[in-house]
């Protein structure tokens, strides 16, 4: 049943998307469990695993932007639409602050106990101070200097936040040409962000040796630069999207939430990189 009156709330008819999505991620941990464990022939699952899960959000997203511009949802469908992403947000959020925890418990807890500890469970000459090397102890490494690359990725990711600002503000406006042209630049923004940061991560293993199995520090370094480089490479994808569908002429002044959560999306990365580059590279 579908409703598409004011007062009434939209119904969709019955899908088959989250079967196929369920499909894929079957697919998807099987592979997983394959390939973890030396079988090769996990890459086959694997591959019709990730077809699969594009197919399905490439056909349940489509699925949804028809119903968008086909006028069916009405105020209480955006309204719900609002909640949802502000939930998922939230959860990103709390993901973030689960590996930020780690990183100050690390910081201001554990390693300034172990350089206390009088007893031989580590090597003699062992300072409990931050970046550690501990608590095993690996070749020697070199930290990410924050005002190199770091820094320029962070000139970019601001600079990026105020160009999805600018499209936003001339969607309201009507303006196609300045919405199209800020939305490419922040694209683009985005990929020279994730371009320096590929060629940051090859300089620290080959030159400073800062591995992912380099102590605590190596871990903390590279789980969070490496999730939010990931949470990069989202947003930069739904922002194409998004452009695609401006170039179409989708969305309203008055219509247009769909702009409106990647846009949110965004400005959290950004907020999460700032918060990156004071903890992580900085302090």
């Amino acid at each position: 049943m579908e409703q598409t009156h004011s007062s009434g709330y939209y119904f969709a008819p019955p899908s088959h998307w989250p079967v196929v999505g369920s499909t894929a991620l079957f697919f998807l941990a099987s592979s997983a469990v394959l390939l973890f464990n030396g079988y090769g022939i996990g890459w086959v699952p694997f591959a019709i695993g990730f077809f699969t899960l594009v197919y399905m959000l490439f056909g349940w997203f489509g699925t949804v932007i028809r119903e968008s511009e086909g006028g069916l949802f009405n105020g209480q469908v955006d309204h719900s639409f609002r909640w949802a992403m502000s939930w998922f947000i939230f959860s990103e959020v709390m993901f973030f602050a689960a590996f930020f925890g780690a990183l100050f418990y690390a910081r201001q807890f554990s390693v300034p106990w172990l350089g206390d500890l009088d007893n031989k469970l580590l090597w003699p000459d062992y300072a409990g101070h931050w970046p550690t090397m501990g608590p095993y102890r690996p070749q020697e490494f070199t930290p990410m200097a924050a005002w190199g690359i770091p820094a320029i990725n962070t000139l970019l990711l601001l600079s990026s936040g105020v160009t999805v600002t600018w499209a936003h503000w001339a969607l309201k406006k009507g303006d196609r040409q300045n919405l199209i042209f800020g939305l490419a630049l922040t694209i683009i923004l985005g990929l020279i962000f994730l371009t320096l940061q590929a060629h940051e991560y090859g300089h620290a293993y080959e030159e400073l040796n800062l591995k992912l199995t380099t102590g605590v520090f190596g871990s903390t370094f590279f789980m969070l630069t490496g999730f939010h480089g990931f949470h990069v490479t989202l947003g930069v994808t739904m922002l194409t999207v998004i452009l695609f569908r401006c170039v179409a002429g989708h969305f309203k002044p008055d219509h247009h939430f769909g702009f409106e959560a990647v846009s949110w999306y965004w400005h959290f990365v950004d907020v999460v990189w700032l918060l990156l580059f004071v903890f992580v590279y900085w302090v």
